[in-house]
């Protein structure tokens, strides 16, 4: 099972968030979405979670400190202790959904407006 992580400016839009989400997901069938908890509620991922017709996942900010992603980014390491949003969030809410040792596919991909990241994560076995 497989967790798109997304990570986003607060001036994301719902087009922002599929153009990483495309480029990030090709070829691979997806679960879930997931993201950090204090953006619940953004209208441009409410939009996009009902766009792609999957369910959406928030993840604890403290929970994605814990996660070893594979980029780093100096804002998120500043505001979430983490260097990918978007990679800690899929491995987390992996982890969580399909049993440990979830694994990241491959690094965080960024739109070309550069607001909006998506990374996607294989959970482990039960």
């Amino acid at each position: 099972m497989i967790v798109a992580g997304l990570g986003f400016s607060s001036a994301a839009t719902a087009d922002s968030l599929r153009k990483a989400f495309e480029v990030a997901t090709a070829n691979h069938d997806v679960t879930a979405l997931a993201t950090v908890a204090d953006k619940e509620g953004h209208s441009a991922l409410t939009s996009f979670a009902e766009e792609v017709s999957l369910p959406l996942h928030f993840v604890a900010a403290a929970d994605l400190a814990d996660q070893r992603t594979l980029t780093c980014s100096t804002r998120s390491r500043a505001t979430y202790g983490t260097g990918s949003v978007a990679e800690a969030s899929a491995l987390a809410a992996a982890g969580e959904l399909f049993g440990s040792g979830a694994r990241l596919l491959s690094p965080r991909q960024i739109s070309d407006d550069r607001l909006a990241t998506c990374a996607i994560a294989i959970g482990g076995q039960t």
